[in-house]
């Protein structure tokens, strides 16, 4: 036994070897192989190549694996000159990648002088474990743009570009603060490659290449191949044609979008910057020659970041609306001095943000330290970086798995199937005449083209094509066009509050100050009386970010109101004395006497979602005392506060103002004592927030916008889902989500908090009924909260919405996952959320197989607009790389807008994939008909169907509006659907039913010939003559196209394709009415002209040009009847029964169908479970689990 476990572990030790995977963990994870090259299987290819014509090289360009699988042999990473990657989602892409060597030999290093022999200061640097010696050399690959070096002691490829994640606060400082050496700045510049992120333009040749290669067209070029050989010279040259037009159209496209990528980072990649090294101290440098680990001396006002990096010195004002859509300057301040050893990102929790300066964003003031101008160690470099990454994000895009687009790949390979029994019918029919092997072959292969359309890959983008136009000129711009088709299947949209659902602005409406631990009167703005002095106007004229540049404030809207609502004024950093240009603010004309000259902003600690608050450290013009001042949330603001300083009503009070949808904002002071010798910037934000005194409560009113209330409306009436994910206080939110009637005024709220187990109580979920019930009095309109025990009606899954808090939702995730889709089925309010939580909010709204939009401003809903199926940013640009939809007009009418053009697209790709197999297949039809008799359609009779019909229908089908109004229920998601395969099935069987009819029906007629005779058609009075078999026969050559059979059958196969054309341009519920298509209704009426012309025409230059014989007009009338009755036939069938919605309702109901999507389960199992929604009850998690319901479908184990 021992021999097997010995083989067993070298065969486990040998796959660890030649398997890996790189960011592990990250969104762009892939798995690594390691291969050789060897010689003998490399000729064994060439030879395959050469005999197979190239056919062997074009499959391995197509598929990299076999290429890699063919040419090589597995071995470990270390050996490899090659390997293989694979991504771990569910697509499991391929590539290739050369492993290259790094030359280090070719700079002038003193190694010797080095006493442990790294090269590298930083010992826990990567590059140190990389380096060969005494070679100097250093393995890596490239991979989207980011490059990967060889790890001798870990045997692994690591990222390289970036510093270190595990340096700590103090490490930062310690080992980058004096700025690098020169020697290692060039063994840095070498490994890690430039500081630019390069986007070439693509030469012509090169994606004139790539499109031609495209499988479509290769396939393309086989049938016109075929098709030239057979004589059909003028439609192939129209094929040829067009196809040259697309491919022009595809390749000037892609050009035009690398030239203005390239443009757009290219002005970023030669900025001029100042850079601090130990060897020669300041100086100034091109960008590109940045590494990681330099010092960057920030110096002047406006300076565009050609890199990231972290703040170590000083502070910065920048402007991050590149990132984000929003142009609001934010601050950023000085990675503090800890002597911890956490990494300095853990130590800075999630607000490690505040001290980093991003790629591409733009500083607009730089404010110096006591020790001399703001400087920062650069983080990360070229593709590293956050502009980097976005750029690649646009490189690269993740692609979307849509089960049109899998199931349309599924539908080409039965019709593929389909034609290879054509081939092989054709084969068996063409030996059986005894033909020649040479036409056998070709008319197999011919007949093997037929049931596939080349354009169906091309007509598929069609609709998503217009649609985007369409979008365009409702101000919504796209940068990832195949979503547009998932918006139609859209069913749930979350919604950011602020400056979403509500007026971005605030009106400032009053402050409720506090003074010996109770509430005093309110001070209301709307009167026009200045506020007094004191601390309250002392915390609301500097705890702020606003800044002022050419002379106009700028900042938060909130801060700029509250601000404003003082009549206080703030002095020009460059026109005042101040030291290192704090910012001072000092009374206007019209502000109350205040017994102080001015304040000076010494020092600020920068509001984020995750904190929830903002403080800053001031003084006194004048004076030697220091002020910190908070604003923020209340009850954050208040848990900083001294107890005794919180009036006792603080919960009561607040909920008065947030359940009348008000912004409410709390404020806190305390007199700072700190030494002569302490540097204010140097204070750690823990150790001054603390103890302070509340102040009392900001009251900010945040009105809808006219916009939301309908819109709103209209998705509940197409039945929609609308949840609200916001950071403001639950109590506003849940007001709002009222007023709005995303929560119907019948529905019940129930407020569910959870907390984190404490010492020996587990975690417990708390569930109460929130009512509200208002009391109208003279004095006051306070709005109560009461805890009421009702239990909501019997069997309504609805008519109650759960509504909770960040911090309760973070730990049932983590807690009570299996309790999750129970609450999120009905979850609508989400308040106080950070950002990482409301990805995770979205993630978890798909797991449950909702198609989930996000509506948002760009911000702080970065992640969540990326992690959704359609995340649309509010934006002023015209495209933001923070979501995939940007809607220059900020309201949230861009979102039915949007998924009306998502349903009318959808619906649109269906008709025309419908439409092409049908045409497919009817050629297929009638082609295979007259290959029983060893004939063919002529060529101009192709050339008609696919040109004059096929090819406009497919062009002008999809101009078709969407419908004004959304329907309550969403158009079919894929193409195997019942609906849809009876679709296609029934009209191949009436199509098949009147071309066999055709076929034989002709052959019984008194004027049949076998081989007619091509003469024109006798004059009207006289009917066409009985033709004699044998005369016939002893003086004509058969033709391979004149015959009744084809002369019958095309009429009725061309006719049938505008019919089905109009068959299936649906209009209601999806898309508007067939005839508001002007183009398309036109080209439908012309198409039917000039068949009936053609057949009804009796010219005989027409009729020899298109290869037609004349037959009697009677029968020519019995044609036009047969089509149109097919097309009522083909119109009842389509429009009333199989688009019959209440019908397959009944079906449904009558099978016992439902659902399989997980919501719709839930939403079963609930509306069936009498102790659901529990009420009036706290819950504990079992010590064991950690849960107390137990789904093994729906397990979450870690923390999202």
């Amino acid at each position: 036994m021992r021999w097997i476990e010995s083989i067993a572990l070298r065969g486990e030790k040998s796959w660890q070897d030649h398997h890996a995977v790189l960011n592990q963990g990250e969104e762009s994870e892939l798995e690594i192989f390691g291969y050789k090259t060897q010689r003998s299987r490399k000729a064994l290819c060439i030879v395959g190549y050469i005999l197979s014509c190239g056919a062997l090289l074009l499959l391995f360009y197509w598929k990299p694996a076999w290429d890699v699988w063919a040419n090589c042999a597995p071995c470990s990473l270390q050996e490899a000159d090659l390997v293989l990657l694979r991504t771990t989602d569910e697509f499991q892409r391929y590539t290739r990648k050369k492993v290259t060597w790094i030359d280090l030999s070719t700079l002038t290093l003193s190694v010797s002088d080095k006493p442990d022999g790294l090269l590298i200061a930083d010992k826990d640097s990567i590059i140190n474990r990389a380096i060969m010696k005494p070679e100097l050399k250093v393995r890596c690959i490239q991979v989207q743009k980011i490059r990967y070096i060889w790890d001798i002691s870990a045997k692994q490829f690591h990222k390289v570009g970036s510093l270190e994640d595990s340096n700590s606060c103090h490490d930062v400082h310690q080992k980058f603060g004096a700025g690098l050496t020169r020697e290692e700045q060039n063994i840095r510049r070498l490994v890690c490659g430039p500081n630019a992120i390069e986007i070439e333009i693509r030469p012509i040749w090169k994606l004139l290449f790539k499109e031609i290669l495209n499988p479509f067209y290769v396939f393309q070029a086989f049938t016109l191949t075929l098709w030239i050989t057979q004589g059909y010279v003028e439609y192939s040259v129209a094929i040829i044609i067009l196809s040259i037009i697309s491919i022009s159209l595809t390749v000037f496209d892609l050009r035009q979008q690398s030239v203005k990528l390239h443009n757009l980072v290219e002005e970023h990649n030669r900025v001029q910057v100042k850079a601090f090294t130990k060897d020669e101290g300041c100086k100034t440098l091109e960008s590109h020659f940045l590494v990681p680990g330099d010092v960057l001396v920030l110096e002047g006002k406006k300076l565009s970041l050609p890199c990231d990096a972290v703040l170590i010195d000083g502070g910065c004002i920048v402007n991050e609306g590149m990132l984000t859509g929003e142009s609001i300057p934010v601050t950023k301040t000085a990675l503090p001095h800890a002597e911890n050893t956490m990494p300095w990102k853990t130590h800075s929790v999630e607000d490690y943000r505040r001290h980093v300066l991003f790629c591409g964003t733009e500083i607009i003031q730089t404010k110096p330290s006591g020790r001399g101008p703001a400087r920062a160690v650069v983080l990360q470099t070229g593709f590293n970086t956050a502009k980097g990454d976005l750029v690649r994000s646009i490189l690269y895009p993740k692609p979307m798995n849509f089960k049109l687009y899998r199931d349309a790949f599924k539908f080409i390979i039965g019709l593929a199937v389909i034609g290879v029994l054509g081939l092989i019918y054709t084969a068996c029919v063409y030996a059986y005449r005894k033909q020649s092997a040479s036409d056998t072959i070709t008319m197999a292969l011919l007949l093997l083209t037929v049931p596939v359309p080349p354009a169906i890959p091309a007509a598929l983008t069609t609709a998503i094509v217009y649609a985007q136009r369409r979008l365009k000129h409702k101000k919504i711009f796209c940068i990832s066009p195949q979503r547009i088709n998932i918006c139609g299947q859209i069913n749930l949209v979350c919604f950011d509050k602020t400056g979403t659902l509500t007026e971005d602005g605030l009106d400032l409406w009053g402050v409720i100050p506090s003074e010996e631990s109770c509430f005093q009167n309110v001070h209301s703005f709307t009167s026009g009386a200045p506020l007094p002095w004191g601390p309250v106007c002392g915390a609301m004229v500097s705890c702020h970010s606003l800044v002022l540049l050419d002379r106009k404030m700028q900042g938060d809207p909130l801060d700029l109101k509250m601000f404003e609502g003082t009549n206080w004024e703030m002095e020009d950093p460059s026109e005042t004395e101040e030291p290192d240009s704090c910012t001072v603010i000092k009374p206007g004309p019209n502000a109350s006497n205040a017994p102080v000259e001015g304040i000076v902003i010494l020092h600020q600690f920068p509001f984020s979602s995750a904190l929830q608050r903002m403080s800053v450290i001031t003084q006194e013009v004048g004076k030697n005392q220091y002020d910190l001042y908070m604003k923020g949330a209340p009850e954050m603001v208040a848990s900083f506060c001294r107890p005794e300083t919180v009036p006792t009503d603080f919960v009561k009070e607040l909920k008065v103002y947030t359940t009348q949808g008000f912004r409410v904002i709390a404020l806190a002071h305390k007199a700072l004592d700190v030494g002569k010798d302490v540097a204010v910037d140097s204070l750690e934000r823990e150790d001054v927030e603390s103890g302070l005194a509340f102040l009392g409560l900001l009251i900010m009113e945040n009105r809808l916008k006219r916009e939301t209330k309908p819109v709103l409306e209209e998705l509940s009436a197409a039945r929609i889902r609308s949840v609200m994910v916001t950071g403001d206080n639950l109590q506003t939110a849940v007001t709002v989500a009222k007023n709005s009637e995303m929560i119907p005024k019948s529905s019940q709220v129930i407020l569910i908090e959870a907390k984190e187990p404490e010492g020996s109580t587990p975690a417990s979920i708390t569930w109460q009924l929130m009512e509200e019930s208002k009391q109208a009095t003279a004095e006051t309109n306070e709005v109560h909260v009461a805890i009421e025990t009702r239990t909501p009606p019997d069997g309504d899954i609805h008519s109650h919405h759960f509504a909770m808090n960040g911090k309760s939702y973070q730990v049932i995730v983590k807690h009570f996952s299996s309790l999750l889709p129970k609450i999120l089925v009905n979850g609508t309010v989400f308040a106080r959320m950070s950002p990482s939580q409301k990805s995770s909010l979205v993630e978890e709204f798909q797991n449950l197989n909702y198609y989930v939009g996000m509506c948002g401003d760009g911000a702080n809903d970065c992640g969540a607009l990326k992690a959704a199926h359609a995340g649309i940013s509010l934006s002023e640009q015209e495209a933001s790389v923070a979501s995939p939809f940007t809607s220059q007009i900020p309201n949230i009418e861009c979102v039915p807008e949007l998924i009306r053009e998502g349903r009318a697209a959808l619906v649109a790709s269906f008709a025309v994939f419908k439409y092409l197999t049908l045409y497919g297949l009817i050629q297929f039809i009638g082609t295979s008909l007259l290959f029983w008799q060893l004939q063919i359609f002529g060529n101009y009779q192709y050339l008609i169907e696919d040109v004059v019909i096929t090819l406009l229908v497919c062009l002008t089908m999809c101009l078709t509006h969407a419908y004004p109004k959304l329907a309550p229920y969403r158009p079919p998601g894929q193409l195997i659907s019942p609906t849809l395969l009876l679709s296609v099935v029934l009209n191949v069987c009436f199509t098949t039913a009147i071309l066999f009819g055709g076929f034989f029906l002709v052959k019984q007629q008194p004027w049949y010939s076998e081989t007619p005779n091509p003469r024109g058609c006798p004059p009207p009075d006289r009917p066409l003559a009985p033709v004699s078999t044998e005369t016939t026969n002893a003086t004509h050559v058969p033709s391979s196209v004149l015959s009744y059979e084809g002369t019958t059958m095309w009429p009725l196969a061309t006719i049938n394709c505008v019919i089905i054309a109009f068959v299936f341009s649906k209009g209601k519920p999806f898309r508007k009415p067939i005839y508001t298509n002007y183009i398309f209704s036109l080209f439908l009426l012309l198409q039917l002209g000039i068949c009936i012309f053609l057949l009804f025409a009796d010219i005989a230059v027409v009729y020899r040009g298109m290869e037609l014989l004349c037959t009697p007009t009677m029968w020519r009338v019995y044609i036009l009847i047969t089509a149109l009755v097919t097309f009522c036939v083909s119109f009842v069938v389509e429009d009333l029964i199989l688009q019959n919605r209440l019908l397959w309702l009944l079906i449904k109901k009558c099978f016992g169908f439902r659902s399989k999507s997980q919501y719709r389960k839930w939403q079963r199992k609930l509306a069936t479970d009498p102790t659901w929604p529990p009420l009036q009850r706290t819950d504990f998690a079992e010590n064991g689990k950690n849960e107390i319901y137990t789904n093994p479908a729906y397990e979450h184990g870690e923390e999202k």
